[in-house]
């Protein structure tokens, strides 16, 4: 696989020329100071796919392409906005960028309720509390209906079958322990520092983050799983001449967490949802993001059979892994550790990857590490949640050595660059 690295543009502290020292190979970065919903043009894109490239590099993959938030509940300007993405999905073609990692999360991207958890050996981690999210929902939003919601929401265990958790009773217990502190602490973590960077709708000065919140989930009313479904498969449909013509691959990335939450729907969690959507609109240029973090943090999910299963329509991987406590919480956990089985999933992609030799612009399947610890002086660096240096050269450092293993057992060159071989 390509080892690639998601990189935040030009004012990233983390530099090409830190990465081209650690082995990476490709580039996973978006357009990030063009505002929601416009086009990228062609010279915008030129100009950082040049830059990377002086570097040694390559810009193997857009993460993200938004899909703004009115194609999601199919807003009544919906069709602009796919015309716009159609043609910024032209413009990257016509520069050679062929690989589109992008979501189908409504208003909430990724989310987590500590982004600096401890570790035993005294780093840190991105950690999600189902009860310190509910709380947040029915205290702090004070979404209607959010009580009622977690009353019935059931934690799944590995058998696929609810563990019997009373969040409400735990968020009481919490209740009596916050403070206005730690509520700021958590609107910090769930709106603004895991959102604002990859969405555009949160800053760290927004004196109302919490009510802007509110506004974007009040346009998904009435939005049910079936809807949002539909509203998928429309957007998909609608871009697949795109796609077709410049052979651009679509990879959609897991919700994550892969439940419900605040409400919405997800439609991403799970193998019956991958198969679906798959199924939904059976063209190879609809594919997955194959992020085996999110779906390992699902307790039902067997990360390694849905790899195996998925893998010929799989564009582009994120290697991560997640440990599941058994009351249903879920960390990061080491890449050599956790539900993820990375060492399997390498073998399962590296031989897909053989499969494709020949294959104009997939090839390559690119890989990242994904999230990282927190590690030796990250958390002074002013890098984005779960966006470490250090952290993430660590276990970058450990699956180059599970990748090239495993390329040993399949006979396949596995090659270093900036070493002399």
């Amino acid at each position: 696989m390509e080892r690639t690295w998601r990189w935040f543009g030009k004012n990233d502290p983390i530099t090409l020329a830190m990465l081209k020292q650690i082995g990476v190979e490709g580039i996973v970065t978006a357009l990030h100071d063009v505002p929601l919903g416009q086009v990228w043009t062609r010279e915008k894109i030129h100009d950082l796919k040049t830059f990377i490239e002086s570097y040694g590099m390559r810009w193997s993959v857009v993460e993200s392409l938004p899909v703004t938030e009115t194609i999601k509940y199919a807003g009544p300007d919906r069709d602009e906005q796919i015309d716009i993405y159609k043609q910024s999905l032209r413009n990257l073609a016509a520069e050679g960028i062929h690989t589109i990692c992008y979501n189908f999360m409504p208003v909430l991207d990724w989310a987590r309720t500590d982004l600096l958890h401890d570790n035993p050996n005294g780093s840190s981690n991105l950690y999600f509390s189902i009860p310190q999210f509910a709380y947040f929902d029915i205290y702090i939003l004070k979404r209607q209906g959010a009580k009622d919601n977690w009353a019935r929401f059931q934690v799944l265990g590995p058998d696929g079958k609810p563990n019997g958790r009373n969040i409400i009773e735990e968020v009481e217990q919490l209740r009596s322990t916050m403070t206005p502190e730690k509520d700021h602490a958590l609107v910090e973590n769930i709106v603004i520092k895991t959102q604002g960077f990859v969405s555009g709708n949160f800053k760290e000065d927004d004196e109302h983050p919490v009510e802007l919140f509110r506004q974007l989930l009040a346009l998904y009313k009435g939005i049910d799983r079936d809807q949002l479904r539909a509203n998928m498969k429309y957007f998909l449909e609608a871009i697949m001449p795109v796609c077709e013509e410049c052979d651009m691959y679509m990879c959609v990335h897991p919700d994550d967490p892969p439940f419900q939450v605040l409400g919405l729907p997800r439609i991403v969690t799970c193998d019956d949802d991958i198969q679906w959507f798959l199924n939904a609109v059976p063209n190879k240029h609809n594919g997955l993001t194959f992020c085996a973090g999110s779906l390992s943090a699902g307790a039902q999910n067997n990360v390694v059979e849905m790899a195996r299963k998925y893998a010929s329509r799989t564009w582009f991987v994120h290697l991560r892994s997640c440990h599941v406590f058994p009351n249903g919480d879920f960390t990061e956990a080491s890449h050599l550790g956790g539900r993820a089985d990375i060492i399997q999933l390498a073998r399962v992609f590296e031989e897909e990857e053989e499969r494709r030799k020949g294959n104009a612009n997939i090839e390559r399947l690119p890989m990242r590490v994904d999230h990282g610890m927190t590690m030796l002086g990250d958390e002074t660096k002013g890098y984005n949640a779960g966006y470490s240096f250090l952290g993430r050269m660590f276990a970058m450092g450990q699956v180059q050595g599970i990748i090239a293993t495993v390329d040993r057992e399949l006979n396949k060159p596995f090659h270093q660059p900036g070493f002399f071989d």
